[in-house]
């Protein structure tokens, strides 16, 4: 029987004494896309930084292809295979295109992972081959967005997390990012995207959670709300 890449239920989070996420649940599906929405504050982020073991949390059920990741740190559950696309890209700036990419390269050590090469990650994004020698800083915005992407399937991750990739970005750099996630999903590498980007995630996402203050407002199949405007328009204020 297959084992769902993420399973979360009942998860609690908490910064400080502020109690943020409650309740939570939500499963990600072997090779699908799940869009984790709201609007700012709902508590997106602090649902990554908790599957990622940043945030302090506890749930009754915390697991990773079945395997129990809760209080587990950062560093182990990264090399368990999550990888991870932080908001604000957080790329090394003074290195270049190469050495932001080779400096997160991994080689898959258990069944079911997938090695990443830079011919992969260029094959991705041609345009960080055309840049490989220049340094990260220098890069756009969107190059920029590019090569975070890329250093995280440098990793080999069995689960990507994404936080916010469309942001600040053109239009036709948002296009890149939906058919590069497009097609990871179909290589069958699980993915969790959080966007305030609505159009991105009807675009990309088989099923979608949306939070408001910390809690499931919404979860169901991206239909839901491709077919809802209503729902989105007062979940999310936007249509």
């Amino acid at each position: 029987m297959a084992t769902d890449p993420l399973v979360l239920d009942g998860l609690d989070a908490f910064y400080g004494d502020s109690h943020v996420l409650h309740d939570l649940s939500l499963r990600v599906r072997a090779g699908g896309v799940l869009g984790l929405l709201g609007r700012n504050g709902a508590g997106k982020s602090t649902c990554i930084g908790s599957i990622v073991g940043l945030v302090r949390a506890k749930a009754r059920e915390m697991t990773l292809y079945g395997e129990p990741i809760q209080g587990l740190s950062p560093e182990r559950i990264s090399q368990k295979g999550v990888g991870v696309v932080p908001q604000g890209r957080r790329i090394f700036p003074s290195l270049t295109v190469h050495e932001n990419l080779t400096v997160a390269a991994r080689t898959p050590s258990r069944e079911g992972w997938r090695g990443w090469s830079l011919e992969d990650a260029f094959s991705a994004f041609p345009r960080l081959e055309e840049r490989r020698r220049q340094f990260a800083g220098s890069l756009s915005g969107g190059e920029q967005q590019m090569l975070a992407i890329g250093r995280a399937l440098m990793t080999g991750p069995r689960l990507l997390l994404l936080d916010e990739p469309s942001e600040g970005l053109a239009p036709q750099i948002v296009a890149e990012v939906a058919r590069v996630l497009k097609e990871l999903s179909r290589t069958g590498l699980s993915i969790v995207l959080v966007e305030q980007n609505v159009k991105l995630a009807m675009e990309v996402a088989d099923d979608v959670v949306i939070l408001n203050n910390g809690r499931v407002a919404h979860a169901g199949p991206v239909e839901s709300i491709q077919t809802d405007g209503e729902l989105v328009e007062q979940l999310l204020g936007v249509y």
